[in-house]
């Protein structure tokens, strides 16, 4: 086994004890800033710099696509300018390890002169930040993982965890759903996945027949419309639908037979409000490529398994 493998282990062994340290070991505060950040009308602002930073932007980001509008506002940037970004209603989360950072301090100072309620996120209780703060999630102090005490590794971890922390129970709070969450997120494979039928099915063109329509019109359906399907209808609700299936299990006298003998009926369809992702683990269990997308009982739509490949959801 080579060193480098030996020390990656080690390396996440010991931070994945220090999150099991944390999550036995809570901030006794953590509640109360649940609770704050829920009851505030304006942003999550949150701030730190070099390791702190880049985890503070990404914990702006979590809370931010998770139902809490949050900011990250740079302290330097901060002190140039960018405090006007800070206002009423707002709740500051700053972040320093050692709470002592200075570029820290106007942010600070602009949340004690306009009363923004502040919290401390740092590993040392007893820091000027701490001492400051109205509310304060103190992180264990434990080594770094990097062995020579020096590159923030376990602390960054703990920091990203606790931010995750504070993200999950606010959208558990505000009973954060998938919907709401595919809001925030339109793009890419999980906004393909949050999309619902109604957004992918067609809408033209439905291969629809007569219950008493011949079998031979009904094939000509099938065959220009493309879907592969005839979806049957009965003073416009659906009654069944035929397939290749269907065709194959009635040869004998197919011609001489009308719709309503040879579709399937009372098949399985989709809603318009249904999740794509949804819709497709339906094909897959009932091993079919194509659903009759239905409002109440009436054909609206027509669901493909390659609209959803396009679609970037199967």
């Amino acid at each position: 086994m080579s060193d480098a493998l030996d020390t990656g282990r080690e390396v996440l062994r010991t931070e994945a004890a220090a999150l099991r340290t944390l999550a036995d070991a809570m901030p006794a505060d953590f509640d109360a800033v649940v609770d704050l950040i829920a009851a505030a009308t304006g942003r999550v602002i949150v701030t730190g710099i070099g390791k702190s930073g880049h985890i503070a932007r990404k914990i702006a980001a979590t809370l931010a696509s998770t139902g809490t509008r949050a900011l990250f506002v740079h302290p330097a940037e901060a002190s140039h300018g960018d405090l006007g970004m800070i206002g009423d209603g707002d709740v500051v989360l700053a972040i320093s390890n050692s709470g002592e950072t200075t570029e820290l301090r106007d942010i600070v100072a602009h949340t004690r002169r306009f009363g923004v309620p502040l919290v401390g996120l740092s590993s040392r209780e007893g820091s000027t930040l701490m001492q400051t703060a109205d509310h304060r999630l103190t992180l264990p102090h434990l080594p770094e993982a990097c062995g020579i005490g020096m590159v923030p590794t376990t602390s960054t971890t703990l920091t990203l965890g606790m931010g995750d922390a504070l993200a999950v129970a606010l959208l558990r709070r505000r009973n954060f759903r998938a919907e709401d969450f595919s809001v925030f997120h339109p793009g890419g494979k999980l906004g393909a996945q949050m999309a619902r039928v109604s957004q992918i099915m067609h809408r033209d063109g439905l291969p629809l027949v007569a219950a008493d329509t011949p079998m031979s019109e009904a094939l000509l359906t099938m065959t220009s419309g493309g879907f592969g399907i005839a979806a049957v209808v009965d003073g416009g609700d659906l009654l069944g639908v035929i397939t290749d299936g269907d065709l194959r299990r009635n040869m004998v006298g197919l011609l001489d037979r009308h719709a309503r003998d040879v579709a399937t009926r009372d098949p399985v369809t989709a809603a318009p409000d249904m999740l794509a992702a949804s819709a497709l683990a339906v094909m897959n269990e009932r091993k079919i490529n194509v659903l009759v997308v239905c409002e109440g009982r009436a054909p609206v739509g027509i669901l493909h398994i390659h609209d959803l490949l396009r679609a970037g959801v199967a």
